[in-house]
């Protein structure tokens, strides 16, 4: 299991990527965070930290469940039903720069999800997508604005992305499928 992302180069990556948020969009005004459900909501929590640490501002940041918004639902066989957690969006994203945050973008399913799940909330002026690692073999025509890392993979691996608020540390690695055991911290989508 090699190790791609230490703590250390983590945390570079997301001081880098909240320095090009703040030069992208000239400042956090009108600006707003929306985490997707699990880890892209700390990593969204952690660029609103680095936000204000620049700007002074505090950016309003939502977290977003996107299970019925996936499109393998109808197609996995009969079996537990899929668990759906909170979507918390407390402020309007009509005519926001909203920010769309996820550890790992693989195949673009997740954030098509994200997409459809986001314009249910209102009209924002524009979507930016950030992710921690592209790992690449897009199935979907979607493209991350800033991204913490390319990770180039085989299909038979998996990237890990273990954040401290979850899993006690922060790393990312590249696993052999055969070798995961515990796919939480799989980036599947």
């Amino acid at each position: 299991m090699p190790v791609m992302m230490a703590a250390d180069r983590i945390g570079h990556a997301l001081t880098r990527i909240a320095h090009e948020i703040v030069e992208r969009n000239r400042g956090a005004d009108d600006l707003a965070l929306i985490g997707i459900r699990r880890r892209g909501i700390h990593v969204a929590d952690r660029l609103a930290r680095l936000l204000r640490e620049i700007t002074g501002q505090d950016v309003p940041t939502g977290t977003l469940d996107i299970t019925l918004y996936r499109d393998d639902l109808m197609h996995q066989a009969l079996g537990p039903q899929p668990v759906l957690h909170r979507t918390d969006i407390p402020f309007s994203i009509d005519d926001r720069r909203v920010v769309l945050v996820d550890d790992v973008l693989f195949t673009g399913r997740t954030i098509r999800a994200a997409l459809d799940a986001i314009i249910d909330f209102g009209r924002p002026r524009v979507i930016q997508l950030v992710v921690l690692v592209d790992r690449g073999h897009r199935e979907l025509p979607i493209k991350a604005d800033y991204v913490g890392k390319n990770v180039p993979t085989a299909r038979r691996e998996s990237v890990a992305v273990l954040l401290r608020e979850e899993d006690g540390m922060d790393e990312v690695r590249v696993e052999r499928l055969n070798d995961v055991v515990d796919d939480s911290a799989r980036g599947e989508t």
